[in-house]
């Protein structure tokens, strides 16, 4: 079966926030497609994407503040 991953080696690197900034928008996304219709594909599509997109960039603020450069 052929697909295409939601992020690859080819990928720009996540750009993080400061960790209050990227929680706060984590949350707000989180709120944002809990909405969702579970029914319409195209939106459980969006809403994994986006939250892979705010889990990723949570870690990423998360290690920066941590001095975890990656």
């Amino acid at each position: 079966m052929s697909y295409n991953p939601l992020h690859g080696p080819d990928h720009a690197p996540v750009v993080a926030r400061d960790v209050d900034t990227e929680v706060w928008l984590a949350r707000d996304f989180t709120a944002e497609v809990a909405v969702a219709n579970i029914h319409d594909h195209t939106a459980m599509l969006k809403a994994a994407a986006g939250l892979y997109y705010r889990l990723a960039a949570l870690v990423a603020a998360l290690d920066a503040e941590r001095g975890e450069g990656r």
